[in-house]
């Protein structure tokens, strides 16, 4: 049975409804039966150009994030990588049981490469290493992902047997947890929803600035004109329906699409209604925290504080196992 549980999201910028369905809101129910630890992953952020100025705004904004969307610092452990060096320790050790070629069969590596050409780090090639030390540090039995994420997750497990294998039992294979709704689709209806795409809904993005984009979206580019049948299987909006609308809604809207009874703007504006009512929790609570900042930054040292207690126990025993230095 799973019992620990460890997921993070990268702060590169404001956070948007793929992270927020397709993780956040998917992590607020498996705190109340497991051992949750949620980190912000600074480290992982360093990768692509970024301003060192913003970093811990971001840190904070996605701490902020966390807490409006319901993670509970008194049922899980919500923490900043950086804080736990030993998750960079871990990085190191594994480095050096991790074929270079598993690194550079990963997708995302080859995706980086060609989105960050001025700037193909060693980084972006050792990225899946450091996610795994993100989640074995704390010996972690459960991930929570997206079935398109399952092939990361893999490799996480093909490491650890690879250290276990050589230096003797320590670290279990994590398994994935699916979270239904992990891969949203960006508005421009080609891609998965991304901050660097700028293709994004922002959770910080206001009622009228949700109209907007909806109405701008991308939908089935086969549907030229209100008259013409479309296939809302293949149409953005309505995977998108299938996350905020009722069953009565999904109905309207695939029934009305495939006969064309209805147009793209009534399909769009009965989604831009739901997903509007969906944040207004989220953005209530927001409003509070980002108010009590002061408050946040006690609950994310708090949170590292107890991380570092369970990396350091781990770290130790990897230490032994390894042969490293004892005094």
């Amino acid at each position: 049975m799973i019992k620990k549980v460890f997921s993070g999201i990268q702060p590169s910028g404001s956070l948007h409804i793929g992270n927020y369905f397709g993780a956040i809101k998917q992590w607020v129910p498996l705190q109340d039966d497991h051992d949750c630890i949620y980190g912000i992953v600074d480290y992982h952020a360093m990768t692509v150009h970024y301003n060192p100025e913003e970093l811990q705004k971001r840190v904070l904004d996605a701490a902020v994030a966390y807490l409006s969307a319901g993670l509970d610092p008194e049922k899980s452990i919500l923490m900043v990588q950086s804080e736990v060096p030993e998750h960079t320790e871990l990085t190191w050790i594994l480095n050096t049981v991790t074929p270079l070629a598993w690194c550079e069969r990963v997708p995302t590596f080859k995706d980086k490469v060609k989105q960050n050409r001025d700037n193909v780090n060693i980084g972006l090639l050792d990225y899946p290493v450091l996610m795994t030390s993100d989640i074995i540090i704390y010996k972690s039995e459960g991930v929570p992902v997206g079935k398109d994420q399952i092939p990361h997750l893999e490799l996480t497990r093909e490491i650890v047997r690879k250290f276990n294998s050589t230096f003797g039992d320590v670290f279990p294979e994590p398994q994935p947890i699916i979270c239904e709704g992990a891969l949203i689709i960006g508005l421009d209806g080609k891609q998965k929803m991304s901050k660097s795409l700028d293709n994004c809904i922002y959770l910080s993005d206001t009622p009228d600035v949700i109209k907007k984009k909806i109405s701008t979206a991308v939908t089935d580019t086969r549907r030229q004109r209100k008259t013409d049948p479309g296939v809302p299987e293949e149409c953005n909006i309505f995977s998108l329906h299938k996350l905020l609308s009722t069953d009565e809604q999904r109905k309207y809207c695939h029934d009305g699409c495939t006969s064309a009874s209805i147009g793209c703007f009534e399909c769009k504006n009965i989604l831009s209604e739901n997903l509007i009512e969906e944040l207004a929790p989220f953005q209530e609570k927001r409003n509070y925290w980002e108010k009590n900042t002061e408050e946040v930054k006690e609950i994310l040292t708090e949170g590292g504080k107890k991380a570092r207690d369970i990396a350091c126990q781990t770290i130790q025993e990897v230490r032994e196992k390894v042969g490293l230095w004892q005094c």
